[in-house]
């Protein structure tokens, strides 16, 4: 890593992404989070299917926003010395707070859970995101609520 002033190691700049990138989301901040990506990000979502495209993500941060209000922290981010792969490991505190696709009825239930995601970045922008979770998990504790 260089000095003040200087430009960033490859790793650096990607830590630095993948920081803006977990801010975003709990400020609640789809946008900001989208702005991080490249136009053709790869989202490999949890046991579900892999979409293509900023537009994409977009729509499925604010179904997020829609359906979940969550809170990432304990944030603990890997990443290659090339800055090109990155992984993190977090606990996600949430409650379900609308009805969502293929999910149970919401009744504001609340969840604690960790997960993790892994990353391929390019030119300093998350290119894929492949989201893990125990889904079993959630769905026992949204059960029991």
């Amino acid at each position: 890593m260089s000095g003040p002033g200087g430009p960033q190691s490859p790793q650096a700049r990607a830590l630095a992404t993948l920081r803006a990138y977990y801010e975003a989301l709990n400020r609640h901040d789809p946008a900001a989070a989208v702005a991080l990506l490249t136009e053709d990000v790869v989202h490999e979502l949890n046991q579900g299917p892999r979409e293509v495209g900023k537009a994409a993500f977009r729509e499925f941060l604010q179904r997020m926003e829609y359906c979940y209000s969550e809170r990432l922290h304990d944030i603990f981010i890997l990443c290659s010395t090339d800055g090109t792969h990155a992984a993190a490991e977090y606990m996600v505190e949430g409650e379900y707070i609308a009805d969502d696709i293929g999910m149970p009825p919401s009744h504001n239930q609340k969840y604690r859970m960790p997960g993790a995601a892994f990353f391929a970045l390019r030119d300093g922008r998350i290119q894929r995101v492949s989201d893990h979770y125990n889904l079993q998990e959630w769905f026992s504790q949204v059960a029991q609520a």
